[in-house]
Formats: C-alpha cells, sequence, structure tokens
C-alpha cells in the first residue's frame, strides 16, 4: 500500500516523501509541476504528473497505488497572490479538495492529512494561537484553507456510519524554513528566506519593512519552523490515522515563542558570513506585530517539536540553495 503526496515535487512535499520512506512507508506523487521540481522527487519514487483538478487521474492514481491514504500538500501557496487571484485560488485550493475527496470515496479510500495553514486565523488579538482561536482568514487563501477544512469534516459526519468513513486531520503552520537534504530548497519568490538569499547571491542588502512595531526589537515576531519538523508530522499523522488511533481534526505546528525579522536577519549574517545590515522599508499593510502559536496539541499526539536552532534553519537552507548553484 502507498501514501500518494499531493504536491510532492514541491519544497514541502518533497521533504515529506522522503520522511515517509525513511518510516518504511510507501509514497507516491501526484504533481502538476506548476511550481513544483522533478528532480526533488527521488528517483525511486513514483511521479505521476497531473492536476489535482482531474478526477479520472486521481482516482486512477489511488486505485493503481493501492492507497491507503493521502497527504494532500498541492495548493496554490501564495497570500498576498490569492488577492488578486481569488477564482484561481478557489480553483486549485476549495475543488482541487473537493474532487480529491470524490476520488478518495470512489476508490474506498478513507485516510486523509490535508496541510492547511496558520493564515486561517487571519490576525488574531491574541498573544499565542490555540486550535480553537476564532477563524478570520484575511485573504481568498486563508479562506480556502478553511473551505478545505470544513470539507473534511463535513465529508467524515457524510461517511461516519458507511463501511469506510473517512478519517481525517488538518496541519496548520506559518513560516516553513530550512531543509533537510541538500537537493532540495525553497524555490518560493514570496518566503523570506529565499528573498534573503537571493539578495545576499547577488550582492544586494536585503531589507526589513517596518521597524516600529510592538515587538522587543520592533521588527514582526512570526513562528518559523523548520521544514524537517513539519515533513515528521505530516508522517505522525499519517501512521495514527492508519493505525486507527484517536486524532484532532486540526493541530498547529507552532514554535510556542517566535522570532523576530530581526533575529532571523541576524543569523542570516551569522551563518553566511556576509555582514550586511538589513534595509529598513516601510510596514507592509495589515502586517500585525506578532503571530505565534502552541503546538501542545501536537506535541502530545504527533510528536512534534522545534528540533532546529534559528541558525540551524539558515545554514540548512542556505546549503541546500547554494548546492542547486
Amino acid at each position: 500500500m502507498s501514501w500518494i503526496v499531493t504536491g510532492g515535487a514541491g519544497y514541502i512535499g518533497a521533504h515529506v516523501v522522503r520522511a515517509l520512506a525513511q518510516a518504511g512507508l510507501t509514497p507516491v506523487v501526484l504533481d502538476d509541476l506548476s511550481s513544483g521540481v522533478p528532480s526533488f522527487v527521488p528517483g525511486d519514487v513514483a511521479l505521476v504528473e497531473g492536476s489535482i483538478l482531474d478526477r479520472e487521474l486521481v482516482e486512477n492514481t489511488l486505485r493503481e497505488y493501492d492507497a491507503e491514504g493521502v497527504i494532500h500538500v498541492a495548493g496554490f501557496k501564495y497570500a498576498g497572490v490569492s488577492v488578486q487571484r481569488p477564482l484561481h485560488t478557489y480553483a486549485q485550493n476549495v475543488e482541487g479538495t473537493r474532487v480529491i475527496l470524490e476520488a478518495m470515496q470512489a476508490a474506498g479510500v478513507r485516510n486523509i492529512v490535508f496541510s492547511s495553514s496558520a493564515a486561517v486565523f487571519g490576525t488574531p488579538d491574541v498573544p499565542l494561537v490555540v486550535e480553537g482561536t476564532a477563524k478570520k482568514p484575511a485573504s481568498p487563501y486563508g479562506e480556502s484553507k478553511l473551505i478545505g477544512e470544513w470539507m473534511l469534516r463535513d465529508q467524515a459526519i457524510a461517511t461516519a456510519e458507511s463501511d469506510r468513513p473517512l478519517r481525517h486531520t488538518s496541519l496548520r503552520y506559518f513560516n516553513v524554513v530550512g531543509s533537510a537534504d541538500p537537493n532540495v530548497y525553497d524555490v518560493s519568490p514570496h518566503n523570506l528566506f529565499p528573498i534573503v538569499f537571493e539578495k545576499l547571491l547577488a550582492g544586494e542588502t536585503p531589507a526589513i519593512f517596518g521597524d516600529d512595531y510592538d515587538t522587543p526589537d520592533g521588527t514582526n515576531v512570526r513562528d518559523y519552523v523548520h521544514v524537517g519538523d513539519i515533513a515528521a508530522a505530516h508522517v505522525a499523522a499519517a501512521q495514527r490515522l492508519s493505525g486507527g488511533q484517536s486524532i484532532e481534526p486540526a493541530y498547529n505546528l507552532g514554535s510556542g515563542d517566535g522570532l523576530s525579522v530581526k533575529q532571523i536577519m541576524d543569523a542570516m549574517v551569522r551563518v553566511t558570513g556576509i555582514d550586511f545590515v538589513p534595509e529598513i522599508g516601510p510596514r507592509r499593510p495589515g502586517d500585525p506585530d506578532r503571530i505565534v502559536a502552541t503546538g501542545e496539541l501536537a506535541a502530545r499526539d504527533l510528536d512534534w517539536k522545534m528540533r532546529y536552532t534559528v541558525d540551524e534553519m539558515v545554514q540548512t537552507g542556505w546549503e541546500a540553495r547554494r548546492s542547486a548553484g
């Protein structure tokens, strides 16, 4: 039996694929390669190229590879861009998830781990986000992820009395960084780490947007979580589902304390050996002072923990990016 990883050729998905294989499970990648990188998929892992919107392809893949479950990582992940492209965002994230659930029901596959997002919370007015914190997404991206969680919930209710009731959980997280494999790195043009890395490689100076926030050093505080830890949590969730153990409908994969943008920049200087002083730009509209989540429930059930220091997060990401040339 196998676990189908949608978006398994992407930065996070490729790490999930490796973590599954290391745990003795059989991953199969389903990816349309719109943002995925074929070389991120290990040579001994099956790659099915196609869209999660292709209902026949998804069902055939589930059947052909005797799927035990799906780890659904694929999606349009750019919150800011989603404001300009809401229909595309909903097509990929909402309709895509609906198609997967429909294909799973037809193929008799009952387990799904959904890669959700802390964007479902929007801009919370609490210092520490917990699973029950009010959901107020501030972008079509955040809305699409919340709708995905609703669809899993509703399908589980609808199939509860059937012989194959849906078992599911959603994993919410903020800023995923670093690398657990030198051949896989973050290719997003919108994330802090790759933005800084590209600036440094080009001999340019990275920027901080606002240094007058209500935080100890004046810069935004966020959860930064290592991609290796994120991948491990996905695998632990999959194992819990397939083992028939109790599981929460959603988990926050948070650090509990967060890091500021200035702390990240200081680590960049230490690790890369490139001495720079970040430029200070104006605040970006809608950027809150602090968004940090607790990971207590995930620690209890999914062996969630922060295994990397901030310097190790930067070091692993920097080494992987530089190895790409």
